[in-house]
């Protein structure tokens, strides 16, 4: 599995940019009902990564949608995303909703806030899911797979330890800090969406890839 998949998830959930939502939702938390919050956020995200390789290919099958088409809208989600980031918001934050507000009234009725908004859509949302079921499509053995699998847990890791650290994180960083690393993990996820938007356009109209290679 190219290590490429890594990197674009870890630049799209980019953890460290989830730390200040992080510290706003557990303010007031007890250290026990923190470190809760962390184990369950991250699993969480864990558990989407690995839900999306295993079976989203099956649920574009079901739907009978196409990868090819499946590329092309997922690239533009992730472009989306990265224009998100390149203005120093998370990944995922969808300006049009009230799902962080709703999430801030959980958290006041005594609710976990580690699924949402914490981990959806903040951590894994939309682009997440339709990065990993582009990356198992292309996944040829069940080792591959696995391999995809296993960046999830890799992504729940660095999740853990950023939620875990997130005062200190916030500190060293500060507001400027984690601005500019998600402003550099758009650049590098923006990068990306072009490539998967074209490998998707290349399959839906051949004669793009043709005219691509000079023939």
């Amino acid at each position: 599995m190219d290590y490429k998949a890594l990197i674009t998830l870890l630049a799209i959930v980019n953890p460290p940019a989830i730390v200040p939502f992080f510290i706003h939702y557990t303010q007031g938390f007890s250290r026990a009902h923190r470190r809760h919050t962390v184990v369950v956020a991250s699993f969480t995200a864990f558990l989407v990564i690995a839900a999306s390789a295993v079976f989203g290919i099956r649920i574009l099958e079901f739907f009978g949608i196409s990868l090819a088409s499946f590329q092309v809208g997922g690239g533009m989600l992730l472009l989306t995303s990265s224009l998100n980031m390149l203005n120093a918001k998370p990944a995922e934050v969808k300006p049009a909703t009230n799902e962080l507000e709703e999430g801030a009234e959980k958290a006041a009725m005594g609710a976990s806030i580690a699924v949402v908004p914490l981990t959806i859509p903040l951590l894994t949302g939309p682009a997440t899911m339709s990065t990993v079921v582009i990356y198992a499509e292309r996944a040829q053995t069940v080792w591959q797979l696995a391999t995809l699998v296993g960046f999830g847990v890799v992504i729940a890791l660095v999740t853990a330890v950023c939620f875990a650290l997130a005062n200190p994180i916030a500190r060293v960083l500060g507001q400027t800090g984690i601005n500019v690393l998600t402003r550099l993990m758009g650049l590098i996820l923006a990068a990306l969406a072009v490539e998967v938007m074209a490998e998707g356009l290349g399959k839906l109209f051949p004669v793009l890839g043709r005219a691509a290679l000079g023939g």
